[in-house]
């Protein structure tokens, strides 16, 4: 074999190399983490090594590095070494040439590009070699740090420091915003996972059930006058008050009373309604969805009464209406049909007041602000600053707000016209 052969084959080889280390560190770097953490606890041990490996970033680069450059220094200085043989100090420049464009298509390009487009197969069929690297260069590697620790010190930066790499709240919104799809299958899934991470951040006062839409009993009323109330009502849980709606004495069950009608077999002259009563859970309307969550299921309790700051009763909130927000409406057999959103054939929305920003966000994905006012009516107060009168009309957010009806100081209606790029169908009443 000839030296200029011989020296090709090296070429050639440490080319392959650079290749290697060009795309073990694409893969490396783009491979998703938490896909790795999965197939680990599936027990894929070549998972597990990804994960190591990108646990300690600093000395998984270094040693990359350190490989990738010592295969290209050592290539570009054997064809230097050759041309200049062949063509003397001419060859200094078609080296100089030859082995960048050789370098960036086929050490460069060519491998991050596949490795990029297949980068957890790739990730997990190189990090047993990568591993055995970093171990190899390891004392190398950790020079180098020091010597960067030390020179990143000197013009002021803090080496320690660590932008968040982990499944942020911001980085997990971003992750659902991009899986699209067709269908409002895909939408309903992007929008229980956005409620998922809203838990925290939105309060209890913001999904209650005002008081004035909530069922509740005199205790004063006859026997048989409440029966005929709990048998009536859609609900099973009733709040019960004695002179005054806020003076709750406490929740009744539909089940306790029927119980009871049972065991008088019949005779409600005797029946104590605020006896049977559970005792009330009263919670500041200021909680967070999420804490409210976990109170419910720690106190295995479905039912609770929201209050201000000064104590009085603001409305009412039960562990369907949390669930609600994350997985959309729950209706069943005896759910009351409320009628919240009409679709017009002009494609604008006839809107009840009392529609949550949040139910509208979730079906027609507007992005209305929630942070000061819970529904739509309270939206509406809030940009015009005053109490419009019917007929009157505002553009925000995109959005045409025409206000349809007035209740005394109530905005009970509004046609909400969206530009035609961003209208959808809805369900028709």
């Amino acid at each position: 074999m000839t030296p200029l052969l011989i020296v090709l084959s090296a070429i050639f080889l440490l080319l392959l190399l650079s290749a290697f280390f060009s795309g073990s560190e694409t893969a490396l770097t783009a491979a998703s983490r938490p896909l790795m953490h999965q197939m680990e606890q599936n027990g894929n041990q070549k998972a597990g090594i990804v994960n190591r490996l990108l646990g300690n970033t600093d000395r998984l680069i270094g040693s990359i590095l350190l490989g990738n450059n010592l295969v290209n220094i050592f290539a570009s200085a054997l064809a230097t070494s050759a041309l200049i043989t062949m063509f003397g100090e001419a060859g200094v420049v078609y080296a100089t040439l030859g082995m960048t464009l050789l370098v960036l298509i086929f050490a460069e390009i060519l491998p991050k590009t596949f490795a990029y487009r297949n980068a957890n197969k790739v990730a997990l069929w190189i990090a047993p070699v990568i591993n055995t690297l970093v171990i190899v260069f390891s004392p190398v590697t950790r020079a180098m740090q020091f010597v960067v620790q030390i020179t990143l010190r000197l013009f002021g930066a803090d080496p320690e420091f660590k932008e968040g790499l982990g499944p942020s709240s911001e980085a997990l919104r971003g992750a659902i915003e991009l899986h699209r799809g067709e269908g409002t299958e895909v939408r309903h899934e992007r929008a229980m996972l956005r409620s998922i991470l809203d838990l925290a951040e939105v309060d209890v006062g913001e999904i209650m059930t005002h008081r004035k839409n909530v069922t509740m009993i005199d205790a004063d009323d006859p026997p048989d006058g409440v029966v005929a109330q709990v048998l009536a009502s859609p609900f099973t849980r009733i709040p019960i008050w004695r002179g005054e709606p806020d003076n709750i004495l406490g929740v009744i069950h539909a089940k306790a009373l029927l119980r009871a009608v049972k065991a008088m077999e019949g005779k409600l002259e005797g029946l104590d309604v605020e006896e049977l009563a559970a005792d009330p859970w009263f919670v500041p309307e200021s909680t967070s969805l999420l804490d409210q969550l976990q109170a419910f299921r720690r106190r295995r309790e479905h039912f609770a009464l929201v209050v201000d700051e000064y104590g009085s009763l603001m409305g009412i909130v039960t562990l369907e209406d949390i669930l609600e927000e994350i997985v959309g409406e729950i209706a069943d057999e005896h759910d009351v049909d409320v009628p919240g959103v009409i679709r017009q054939p002009d494609g604008s929305y006839v809107v009840q007041g009392t529609v949550t920003i949040r139910d509208l966000n979730r079906r027609f994905e507007w992005g209305l602000p929630d942070e000061e006012a819970a529904t739509v009516a309270g939206l509406v107060l809030h940009e015009a600053r005053r109490i419009p009168d019917i007929g009157q009309a505002f553009n925000f957010h995109d959005l045409r707000f025409e206000i349809l009806r007035r209740l005394r100081n109530q905005i009970t209606a509004i046609r909400i016209t969206p530009p035609r790029e961003t209208k959808e169908d809805a369900p028709k009443a």
